[in-house]
């Protein structure tokens, strides 16, 4: 099997490794599976899609929305690195998958509204898979409605009428979407479980997702959901495309 290929962006090791861990774990494969390059790290280098079975893309804690005179140079790097890469993908319609960050690199490229309307804490919500999301092959299995953990200041605010919207949630209209036949992003982290988030939440305290000193609540609160339904289309993407 050709490996797949996780960009990740994120600068804390901690959260980082326990991203890949993650990937790895609920996608079903080993590290010789998953090959990783930490975008935030230094340049891009040279990737040849045809020595990979699909991409994923890592959340992070850049917002692509924001203006581009706040953000960092590496952010600017990063995106205009991943950008062009993104232009290959769609090309070739590459199986790709983003989590939470890849809907606003993947929503953008392709024409969505993307902004802070429909921020939503971090915690769990309950996701509601639309018709078309009922049919999509990296939904199978899951239950028509399921929690899953956020955490997020941006999101989509409009599709264009290219993408299939799969998901939403009462907070957060669009949670996951599909553009052509291959291209795919959560807004939702189907990677996360509780051990993730905790170590995220006192990764990423002081970043703005919520008062630093309600970090001990947060983790609370997520601590009575059970999340176990979004690690599937982790699962079925790798199955689909692996090859």
């Amino acid at each position: 099997m050709r490996p797949f290929l996780l960009l990740a962006s994120r600068d804390h090791d901690v959260v980082a490794d326990d991203e890949y861990r993650a990937f790895c774990e609920y996608g079903g494969l080993e590290s010789r599976d998953l090959h990783r390059v930490r975008a935030e790290a230094g340049p891009l280098p040279e990737i040849r899609l045809e020595d990979y079975s699909g991409v994923i893309l890592g959340g992070s804690p850049y917002t692509a929305s924001d203006p581009p005179e706040s953000k960092s140079a590496c952010q600017l790097r990063v995106e205009a690195e991943i950008g062009a890469l993104l232009d290959r993908i769609v090309v070739e319609d590459f199986p790709f998958f983003g989590a939470c960050y890849g809907v606003g690199l993947l929503g953008v490229h392709e024409g969505a509204v993307v902004d802070r309307r429909f921020g939503e804490p971090v915690g769990p919500v309950r996701v509601r898979l639309s018709p078309a999301g009922l049919i999509d092959p990296l939904c199978a299995g899951l239950e028509t409605s399921f929690d899953a953990f956020v955490g997020h200041k941006e999101a989509v605010r409009t599709l264009p009428s290219s993408a299939a919207l799969l998901a939403g949630s009462a907070s957060c209209p669009v949670q996951m979407f599909r553009f052509r036949r291959n291209l795919y992003a959560t807004q939702f982290h189907p990677e996360l479980d509780l051990a993730g988030l905790e170590r995220r939440v006192d990764a990423y305290r002081h970043s703005g997702y919520f008062p630093p000193e309600e970090a001990e609540s947060v983790k609370e609160r997520a601590r009575v959901a059970h999340v176990h339904e979004p690690q599937r289309i982790l699962r079925n993407f790798v199955e689909r495309y692996a090859r």
